[in-house]
């Protein structure tokens, strides 16, 4: 008795479509979980510097007269929001977009591990 080993187009393709939603899922996870923390550090530190400086500025209150102008002028220009080519970047949002991301891991790590399971 022979048997036809050679596996049918059916399971090749099969394989093959699951195989690009293993990689597709795998690299949205990994692309989100080194950004997710980049940006909530980043927007933390954004949102807290100025709180940081002026809680300086206000210890610093019975410093000289001239330091505390320069550390009111270093208060005054940290910005609240950025433009970049049109984009408007603030500290909550970029929390906001690392906490996105952090989910975009998961349901990344999820779905590639369902496709895993069905090579």
């Amino acid at each position: 008795m022979l048997f036809n080993t050679a596996p049918s187009n059916g399971a090749m393709i099969r394989t093959t479509v699951w195989s690009v939603c293993h990689f597709a899922f795998y690299l949205a996870q990994q692309i989100a979980e080194l950004l997710a923390p980049l940006l909530l550090i980043i927007g933390i530190g954004w949102y807290l510097l100025p709180h940081i400086v002026s809680a300086i500025t206000t210890s610093a209150a019975n410093a000289d007269p001239q330091a505390r102008d320069i550390m009111n002028h270093v208060a005054g220009t940290i910005p609240n929001q950025l433009v970049l080519n049109g984009h408007v970047m603030t500290p909550g949002g970029l929390i906001f977009d690392g906490i996105l991301l952090m989910g975009l891991a998961a349901v990344g790590a999820t779905l590639s591990a369902l496709s895993a399971r069905n090579l």
